[in-house]
């Protein structure tokens, strides 16, 4: 009878638990990587109005009215800005979650927020695109943060059975926001000339509501224990989260990290490349972090409404039909989530790299005969769909989520510095390059992307190892095999020195 009610006590703390750290995850997101998606997609409705308001504030200032090509050129730059202040954000993430904490950053952040919607809801009475610019950037720096700090706090917060789905609902707030975005800018919503300021400043919402719920959840465990040496606030904090009391495994396995990380300060992204000890947990971010990008995702956001239009829908219609690619990749993620506790990380990775990379020869295809076969273009459409829906099935989840889990709680700032700036950067460049590929290697201008795809997903099969319910020391010692292998066959002594996975050190001092 006493074992019954102890197990019914459990199970309604099961639940308590998962609706507090659900209600955290939706706060935290909500007002975090929800910005970035949101941000990418509210810009593709007012292209045209403030291209027309720059040339009609040129005409105001000066009585002169710039050449299209210069027009584009400073709308290019407002465009492209958001991702120089994503990469500023990128930097400033690591040493903000160092100082303030997780929480506490993600809060601050909304300063940038709060001040890019300001201008840029007051830009069009000021005249002033200038504003507009400066909006876009300081939204970027916004977004850079968040995208850094967020999966750190998720990563830090959650059960290790829990870890990866936790994690990987930032991906799935991140294609959210893009839908949110795409719905919001609509011309019978804030999509037409006359709002199109209120559209670049509606960002402001999400970052009210986390301002308003987040301050009521903790900070992350792992950092009021490892980095505060708060154990009174990591047991609160623990508490709250779980709903529960504390599992002696969990506490051991954070006491072991912070007995192995006792006395460091934690390091700067210098230090981190100069560490032999985690050579192959940077390259392993280097790679993945940069095909994040790198793999044509975003360009082929930007390529879709040449597709549906060559497939005969109208430019009226395409506002609609571009909805369902945001739609295709938030269902995807939502997918990879309830798939990565049981297929893993490797497999997730592997699998959607491999198929971008299949979809991009026929994608090739399909727009090398669209002028020749009459049902190519709808070929083409659905080449544009499954690249999304492949990408949202694992790259876009897992990529934010192994800094987390590869590095401690010293180097993981600067692993999430060093990844974020990578993506940020390579985001600008592609940006940038896009428009010049399509102009140079007409249909096969998605070749290049899949030759990313097909060496990601090689490198990903033959080198990452599965991090899935496995603990950090467990992790740590897989890599070590890989940082030290030159030095293990000219030593073989030094094999015996090495972790045993599956070793537990246990320690009550909580």
């Amino acid at each position: 009878m006493t074992s019954h009610r102890k197990e019914t006590v459990v199970s309604e703390e099961q639940k308590k638990n998962g609706h507090t750290l659900a209600l955290m995850v939706a706060s935290t997101a909500f007002g975090g990587t929800v910005q970035y998606g949101y941000n990418l997609a509210i810009m593709n409705a007012p292209t045209v109005y403030i291209q027309n308001f720059i040339n009609e504030t040129f005409q105001e200032r000066w009585g002169m009215y710039l050449e299209v090509y210069k027009v584009t050129l400073i709308w290019t730059f407002i465009v492209s800005v958001f991702s120089l202040g994503g990469l500023i954000g990128a930097l400033l993430a690591g040493p903000m979650s160092i100082h303030f904490g997780r929480k506490k950053t993600l809060l601050l952040n909304n300063i940038f927020l709060m001040s890019s919607a300001l201008l840029a809801v007051t830009s069009r009475t000021a005249r002033s695109f200038e504003m507009i610019m400066i909006s876009r950037f300081l939204v970027g720096i916004n977004a850079g943060v968040s995208m850094n700090v967020q999966p750190m706090y998720f990563g830090e917060s959650a059960p290790k059975h829990l870890r990866g789905a936790v994690s990987l609902s930032s991906a799935v707030f991140t294609s959210f926001g893009v839908v949110l975005g795409q719905v919001v800018g609509l011309r019978e919503l804030l999509g037409c000339e006359s709002c199109w300021q209120y559209l670049l400043a509606s960002n402001a919402v999400p970052g009210f509501i986390q301002l308003f719920t987040l301050p009521w959840f903790p900070e992350s465990p792992r950092y009021l224990l490892i980095d505060r040496g708060d154990k009174d606030a990591c047991l609160k904090a623990l508490r709250l989260l779980r709903g529960c009391e504390v599992q002696r495994s969990e506490l051991d396995e954070m006491l072991q990290e912070q007995a192995e990380v006792q006395g460091k300060r934690a390091q700067q992204p210098w230090e981190l490349i100069a560490d032999r000890s985690v050579r192959w947990q940077l390259i392993s971010i280097t790679i993945i972090s940069s095909a994040m990008q790198l793999c044509g995702n975003d360009s082929i956001y930007f390529y879709a409404s040449y597709i549906f239009q060559e497939a005969g829908i109208s430019a009226e219609d395409t506002q609609y039909v571009t909805i369902g690619t945001g739609i295709c990749e938030f269902t995807a993620c939502i997918l990879c989530n309830l798939l990565i506790e049981q297929q893993g990380r490797r497999m997730l990775l592997v699998g959607g790299y491999a198929l971008m990379a299949g979809w991009a020869v026929i994608f090739t295809v399909a727009l090398s005969f669209q002028h020749v076969v009459y049902w190519m273009p709808y070929l083409s459409m659905v080449c544009v769909f499954t690249y999304i829906l492949s990408f949202g099935m694992g790259p876009a989840g897992v990529t934010g989520i192994l800094p987390t889990e590869i590095f401690n709680q010293t180097a993981r700032p600067a692993a999430y510095m060093i990844a974020g700036s990578l993506m940020w950067l390579n985001l600008f460049i592609i940006g940038m390059v896009f428009p010049f590929l399509v102009s140079g290697l007409g249909q096969f201008c998605f070749v290049p992307f899949g030759a990313v795809c097909l060496i990601t997903a090689l490198f990903v099969g033959l080198v990452l190892p599965e991090t899935n319910g496995k603990t950090l020391s467990m992790i740590t010692s897989e890599f070590h095999m890989l940082n030290f292998r030159e030095q293990e066959r000219t030593d073989p002594k030094s094999k015996q020195a090495h972790y045993q996975q599956g070793e537990v050190i246990h320690c009550i001092a909580l």
